[in-house]
């Protein structure tokens, strides 16, 4: 039945798990907000509450400041060799891997995703990331320069020093410790904000962090709301670098508040209204599959989501239909049931905001294939929605929805589709499907993207560098781009006196 919630009950499939860290983490203990607030944190599929965490303000951000700067400047972890920053890294993705099932609970309760992969994916992908950086943490060297007259040139590479980690709510797990892994085996000591919507799991993480023997002081985790946390990090005149993921209009609030403040660099993960490019060589059942888990993977909740699918005329028709039966057979539901494809939009906020855009594009004149409705009445689930007949410039071709929502286009030639995938704003990711050497290489090179997959979707890999072009950001997370983000080059020079060659 289109739009039908699963059948099972969602107290019948799990049981509840207690909730054993809801306060502030700084320098090694989990201590009450200076203020005494606290918020809830929601469960998406009732809308009701799973716990009160504490809330973190400017004076708890300053807290934690002072301990990473204390361990920073005078705590082992940057003086540790990379061999035993190593060591204790493995430690921690060891201890991700034991405690995995409570993990995927808590991933799947505080964020609406599928229990099933947060075991499968999100969990595991944490422990291997940790793995991949601590691989790096005695890697990490400088060169020998060859200077142009009686000179000895080298440089160092050093950790940059106290990080701000401001992280979103969609992938809770997987974009700590994208920005984390890197960091500490750089050797930075760190405060990291999770979005308020998602706390739980960060603070999983710190127990587990200390478990491992990651000294005190090195990982803070301080949740709270952005206007008020948030903006402590950014503008802190002792943090030295803040790495912040989440949408293009806070990240220019975090880039100004760090240029007013120290002028600390930044990295900026941001919005995405990622293309994906069909030619009519494909076949056309493999082509609907991925189009269609490009937009309702992580209840579309994911910055890189082909929310802009172009198909070439040959095969449209054909396309369209297949799309169509397939977003009706796509399972909503609750997300700890094994047979759901798509759980619950995070909050209400986003719930909301994902049906006005809807709406906008009913009013705008684009034709609604299928969906569009929310389901239930309980939690915030909304059906697999497609629209066609959608011009350039309406809202829902243009903005970042992040939700559940497919704009469907038709085009004729290679260069109307290249066109089309730039007209936009951002510049994150595309996606290109043809069985055509020649297209592939001539598209890939001409969308303006920070990351383009052909024939695949969310191809991630630790080893990969990933980030944006234009409105999408800068800076990259994952490879070791992503380790270079949290070292300074210093370069050292001494004189060469009566050397036999320079």
């Amino acid at each position: 039945m289109e739009g039908s919630l699963s059948n099972g009950s969602c107290k019948s499939l799990f049981k509840m798990p207690e909730i054993k860290f809801t306060k502030l983490f700084i320098n090694g203990e989990f201590v009450d907000s200076v203020s005494g607030k606290t918020f809830e944190t929601i469960d998406p599929r009732t809308g009701e509450a799973i716990a009160r965490i504490a809330e973190g303000d400017k004076e708890d951000v300053d807290l934690a400041v002072k301990a990473a700067r204390q361990a920073f400047d005078h705590g082992p972890w940057p003086r540790f060799s990379g061999a035993e920053r190593r060591r204790i890294m493995l430690k921690f993705a060891d201890l991700i891997e034991e405690h995995a099932e409570v993990l995927a609970v808590l991933e799947a309760l505080d964020a609406g995703k599928l229990h099933s992969w947060a075991k499968m994916g999100d969990i595991p992908g944490a422990a291997n990331t940790l793995r991949y950086y601590a691989g790096a943490a005695d890697k990490i060297h400088g060169e020998v320069l060859k200077m142009s007259r009686a000179l000895q040139g080298y440089t160092l590479r050093e950790p940059i020093g106290v990080v701000g980690h401001i992280i979103p709510w969609n992938f809770p797990t997987t974009m700590f410790f994208m920005k984390v892994s890197p960091a500490l085996a750089a050797g930075c000591t760190m405060i990291v904000k999770p979005a308020e919507q998602t706390p739980l799991i960060a603070l999983y993480f710190a127990h587990l962090a200390k478990l491992a023997g990651v000294p005190d002081g090195v990982l803070n985790v301080v949740p709270g709301f952005g206007p008020t946390a948030g903006a402590a990090i950014a503008s802190h005149m002792d943090i030295d670098k803040v790495s912040f993921t989440g949408s293009t209009d806070v990240g220019r609030q975090v880039m100004q508040a760090a240029a007013t403040s120290n002028l600390k660099p930044v990295s900026l993960e941001l919005g995405g209204k990622s293309p994906l490019l069909i030619f009519d060589d494909v076949d056309v059942n493999t082509a609907a599959d991925m189009a269609l888990l490009g937009i309702l993977f992580n209840k579309g909740e994911i910055c890189v989501a082909s929310s802009r699918v172009y198909v070439q005329e040959g095969i449209y028709d054909e396309f369209e239909k297949k799309l169509v039966e397939k977003a009706k057979a796509w399972v909503v539901g609750d997300p700890f049931d094994p047979a759901v494809r798509q759980g619950p939009q995070v909050d209400k906020k986003q719930f909301d905001r994902i049906l006005s855009y809807i709406e906008h594009g009913k009013r705008e004149g684009a034709t609604l294939l299928t969906g569009g409705k929310p389901i239930g009445k309980k939690g915030y689930y909304i059906e697999p929605t497609i629209f066609t007949n959608v011009k350039e410039d309406m809202l829902i071709a243009k903005n970042e929805i992040f939700g559940p929502v497919m704009a469907l286009t038709k085009f004729k030639t290679v260069e109307e589709a290249i066109k089309s995938a730039n007209n936009t704003r951002y510049g994150l990711a595309a996606g290109i499907m043809t069985k055509d050497l020649n297209v592939a290489n001539t598209v890939s090179r001409s969308i303006r993207a920070g990351i383009i997959w052909i024939n695949c979707y969310f191809a991630f890999d630790s080893d990969c560098p990933y980030g944006g072009y234009k409105m999408s950001g800068f800076g990259r997370d994952c490879g070791l781009e992503s380790l270079h983000n949290y070292l300074q080059v210093k370069s050292v020079v001494t004189p060469i006196f009566n050397s036999p060659w320079l």
